[in-house]
């Protein structure tokens, strides 16, 4: 809980900074990805350890049943947390919820119990993903908002990277409990980080002026010096904003959004994002062996290789975010991107199709600072949504988007194309309706006035 109000906490700059935030919310994304994808390649072994068959399909139920749990908690999760003004508490207690589940599953006798840790691991997930991003938007301006949620968003990668080799590795040493006693252990290491950080919230309770501080946290000092009142003078202002602040239900808050087409093309935008992103994963394995002989090691060579360049993209379109608007990160994220999605289709050489894989997840990657971005200019111009709100309903649409490709027409061709389309079909709605200014209705604007000027002055009479 809190420290006395008339003795600040050891180190309140730093621990209610937006970017000590960023570093922490950035670990918890790395945490989650790695826990989730470092045993999926040992799942195969111990189901067989435990007798059963049909392993390839109980591994889908196992990855399902994580999607279903994230997608169960979102919405109350977020709905809770704007209402009790929550972050910090519920980001550790879902960490702990997190670690049980690691351990629940590390000692499952059975299958169903297996099902159940991975429903609990996908509630857990929900609420870093929710909550985290929610409180690096609590404590970052506005103006530079896109960079630190695309330093944020490099966990996705680094998790992924990571999360499969140590995975297969530490199984091959240790056993099945290998990759779960690392992912408890990089728990704990998270779990430092949410306890020493400071909701910005908490943060103004010692804060030198009665306004509320910049919207960066204390780190900004935008506020006047010359208007100075004690600290329980500001507990008291936070205290009456926080109650004049309206509280909507989950339907209220769905109806705003709904009326929002910024809020709801952002929304599906998620929802292609994630399905993008792992659509490939399924068929890529067999189209590689079938077209290039290729084995499982050299296949995973073409994973990583795919990956690595995902590092770079989230923090690169964050930033270009913030410089040019997310609308046009969005839409070049997006046009660059297209025409690897149909290079990678053609049934060429080894290294054209590596290159291909490489630059179509570069700008795959890249839509997503930019997404969450515009999601939280979203919350801020609706009434009564807060960024809780709008990043389950991220969370939602990614959760549903990643656990289509299982559920799809197989085969690699129509993977791609299907992908194509709905890129296509992204890039046409983010011109439409992303940002405040949309570059659609920039392109009329402009056409509009280049038209009065060519049309011809009226005669005088």
């Amino acid at each position: 809980m809190l420290e006395s109000t008339a003795s600040p906490p050891i180190g309140l700059r730093w621990r209610s900074s937006s970017w000590f935030t960023t570093i922490v919310v950035g670990l918890g994304i790395t945490t989650d990805l790695l826990v989730y994808s470092i045993i999926i390649p040992v799942l195969p072994f111990q189901l067989q350890e435990l007798g059963y068959s049909g392993v390839s399909g109980l591994v889908g139920w196992l990855l399902f049943a994580y999607s279903a749990g994230l997608a169960l908690f979102t919405i109350p999760i977020a709905v809770l947390s704007e209402r009790w003004g929550a972050r910090r508490w519920p980001l550790i207690v879902g960490l702990l919820i997190l670690v049980g589940s690691q351990v629940m599953m590390m000692e499952a006798p059975t299958y169903w119990v297996m099902c159940l840790a991975r429903i609990i691991q996908g509630f857990a997930s929900s609420i870093v993903w929710v909550l985290g991003l929610a409180l690096l938007c609590d404590c970052t301006p506005a103006s530079s908002v896109g960079q630190k949620l695309g330093f944020a968003m490099m966990g996705l990668s680094v998790g992924s990277i990571v999360g499969p080799p140590v995975g297969g590795a530490l199984y091959e040493r240790f056993g099945f409990r290998g990759p779960f006693i690392f992912g408890i252990g990089c728990s704990v290491a998270d779990l430092v980080g949410r306890i020493v950080i400071i909701e910005r919230k908490d943060a103004l309770r010692w804060a030198q002026t009665g306004a509320p501080a910049a919207p960066g946290g204390l780190e900004e000092g935008r506020s006047s010096p010359s208007v100075v009142s004690p600290p329980d003078a500001v507990a008291r202002t936070i205290s009456n904003s926080s109650s004049r602040k309206p509280h909507f239900s989950a339907v209220q808050v769905l109806h705003k959004l709904r009326r929002s087409p910024r809020a709801i093309v952002t929304v599906f935008m998620t929802f292609v994002w994630g399905y993008v992103l792992f659509a490939q994963e399924p068929t890529m394995p067999l189209h590689l062996e079938d077209n290039y002989g290729l084995s499982s090691s050299k296949v995973g060579l073409i994973y990583l290789a795919g990956v690595i360049p995902t590092l770079f993209s989230s923090p690169i379109t964050g930033w270009y975010t913030d410089y040019k608007g997310a609308e046009w990160a969005i839409s070049w994220s997006l046009l660059l991107g297209l025409p690897w999605w149909a290079v990678i289709t053609i049934d060429g050489h080894l290294a054209l199709f590596i290159v291909a894989y490489c630059f179509e997840n570069l700008f795959v990657s890249g839509v997503v600072s930019p997404l969450t971005a515009e999601l939280a200019a979203v919350a801020r111009d609706i009434e009564g949504v807060g960024y809780a709100h709008v990043y389950g309903a991220f969370n939602l649409a990614y959760g549903i988007g990643s656990s289509m490709y299982d559920h799809l027409t197989r085969g690699w061709l129509a993977v791609c194309l299907l992908a194509l389309g709905l890129s296509v079909m992204s890039l046409t709605l983010a011109f439409c309706y992303t940002g405040e200014r949309p570059l659609g209705r920039r392109l009329l604007d402009l056409l509009r006035k280049r038209t009065r000027k060519a049309e011809p002055a009226a005669p005088e009479t």
